[in-house]
C-alpha cells in the first residue's frame, strides 16, 4: 500500500509539473504577441489571431518571434 501511495503521488506531481510547463509556455507566447503589438487594443487582438494562426501552422517556438514580427508588418492599420 505504501508503494501505491508513493506511485500515485509521484505521477500526480509529474503531471502537475507538466501542466505548469505547458501553461507557462502558452502565457509566454501570448505575452510575446501582446508585447510586439504594443498598446493598441485592435492591434493586440489582431496579433492574438496571428498567434492562433501560428499554432495552427505549427510554427516552432524558436521561430515564433521572427514570424510574429513579420506578421506585424502586415497589420492593416499601418
Amino acid at each position: 500500500m505504501d508503494y501505491f501511495i508513493i506511485a500515485i503521488t509521484t505521477i500526480a506531481g509529474l503531471a502537475f509539473h507538466g501542466w505548469l510547463i505547458m501553461r507557462f509556455r502558452l502565457w509566454a507566447d501570448r505575452d510575446l504577441a501582446l508585447s510586439i503589438a504594443g498598446s493598441d487594443p485592435d492591434k493586440r487582438s489582431w496579433m492574438l489571431q496571428r498567434l492562433a494562426d501560428a499554432k495552427s501552422q505549427k510554427i516552432k517556438r524558436r521561430e515564433l518571434q521572427s514570424w510574429l514580427e513579420q506578421q506585424v508588418q502586415r497589420y492593416p492599420g499601418l
